[in-house]
């Protein structure tokens, strides 16, 4: 793709019907278990991207056998049954996949061995002291660069001995899957308590649903405020991985944004995702939501700002800033100040970048405020290098002329296909 791409306004109400990729979170969770596990497992409707490229090639280098079909797309796993098969030192480059440096943080601490995970410069800036002091508690030889707090990380560990931690909830869902997913494989329990409020939720139920597809059950006490995990094996089986739900929330604005009817196949009300609940807000934006038994459909346009706590549905938050530029009055959100340290930081960079499009903008620690403009203009607008960033802005070209997206191919970090899926959607 060229180095930016140029967006064009459609003039008729959306008229589409559309299947996003599989979900990228669900992807990498299951190529993890699937490689802890004893047996061969199938995994389909996984992820073409660049991130469940980054987890495969790093379970690759750790000896584990993977056969993948993206004309499925599918994959049959070989699990090593918790025993890595190269004992040897391993550098793995994690690149700027959040999901695999704190999953594999976690696993390759549980398992023993020696390793480095190491990624862009990005990922330098992005804290991980959280989860090594927790795996540190559990007994794991792990350490970071810059007093622990940053990538890379070093790995030289006999496993996981286990016990009780304690882990704060409001800075990422990941160190706390990454810890579940890893605890089956310590020498004894291990008992996690969180401890303030709890971001992504959505997230952990997802982990915990499936580490039960591959057989391992966590007993879940205080009301998801405390977990305990027995020593366990995980175990083969076959998973159908669903439709990004994140990817689907885009194609829901469109409909927002142009008017006309989305429909999304393969999500419904009891997904595992929790950013189907995106919907909702833009349900409270005026917009017309139904459910069928595998479809979400929603018709716009939205109308009117809301004020919302997005912290369980973070990813979709510049989705929905998108959709504010076009509706009456200012939209709020609270709760996301873990944005800060994702990809880019997706507060104060979508603050940036909304203002080139003539949006006032009150930016706070946990969230920010955005106020229509009577006249949006066009602009050429930077993605940071966050595929998210991309996607969410290139939305606002479909109603407003001389939109221009620098660096569009970043969003192949989690959906190639972004750009030709939206095209098609719109008719061009």
């Amino acid at each position: 793709m060229p180095s930016t791409r140029v967006i064009r306004p459609i003039s008729a109400p959306l008229q589409g019907v559309i299947r996003p990729p599989g979900s990228k979170s669900l992807t990498n969770r299951a190529l993890l278990l699937a490689a802890m596990a004893r047996g061969t497992s199938q995994i389909d409707g996984l992820l073409d991207c660049d991130d469940s490229k980054v987890m495969l090639e790093g379970l690759r280098a750790l000896g584990i056998s993977l056969d993948v079909d993206w004309s499925g797309p599918m994959a049959i796993v070989e699990g090593c049954g918790g025993v890595l098969r190269n004992p040897k030192p391993l550098r793995i480059d994690v690149q700027n996949s959040g999901t695999t440096i704190r999953f594999l943080a976690a696993m390759l601490t549980a398992c023993g061995g020696e390793f480095e995970l190491f990624g862009v410069p990005r990922m330098q800036e992005r804290p991980i002291g959280e989860l090594i002091a927790a795996l540190q508690n559990l007994g794991g030889g792990i350490t970071a660069e810059s007093q622990n707090e940053f990538p890379p990380v070093r790995i030289n560990s006999q496993g996981l001995a286990g016990g009780s931690i304690v882990v704060q909830g409001a800075r990422s869902s990941q160190f706390l899957s990454g810890l579940l997913m890893a605890a089956p494989l310590a020498k004894q329990s291990v008992e996690i308590s969180i401890q303030g409020p709890l971001v992504s939720q959505p997230y952990l139920l997802m982990t915990l649903d499936t580490m039960a597809q591959f057989g391992v059950e966590v007993e879940r006490l205080d009301d998801l405020r405390r977990f305990r995990i027995e020593p366990q094996q995980y175990l083969a089986t076959r998973l159908l991985v669903e439709p990004d739900a994140s990817a689907a929330s885009y194609f829901f604005a469109a409909a927002a944004i142009c008017g006309g009817t989305m429909r999304v196949l393969g999500l419904g009300q009891d997904s595992l995702q929790g950013d189907v609940g995106f919907v909702k807000l833009l349900q409270q934006m005026g917009c017309q939501v139904l459910y069928g038994d595998s479809f979400i459909e929603v018709s716009g346009p939205a109308q009117t700002g809301i004020e919302c706590d997005m912290r369980d549905i973070s990813d979709t938050v510049q989705t929905l800033a998108a959709v504010a530029l076009f509706v009456s009055g200012p939209t709020t959100i609270h709760g996301i100040a873990h944005n800060r340290i994702k990809e880019t930081d997706r507060i104060g960079n979508l603050a940036v970048e909304l203002r080139k499009l003539g949006a006032k903008v009150e930016e706070r620690t946990d969230g920010l405020t955005i106020y229509p403009p009577e006249n949006l203009h066009g602009a050429t607008l930077a993605t940071h290098d966050d595929h998210r960033m991309a996607m969410s802005l290139s939305l606002v070209g479909l109603k407003v002329p001389n939109i221009e997206i620098e660096n569009p191919e970043c969003v192949s970090k989690t959906y190639p296909k972004f750009f030709a899926d939206l095209e098609s959607v719109c008719g061009y």
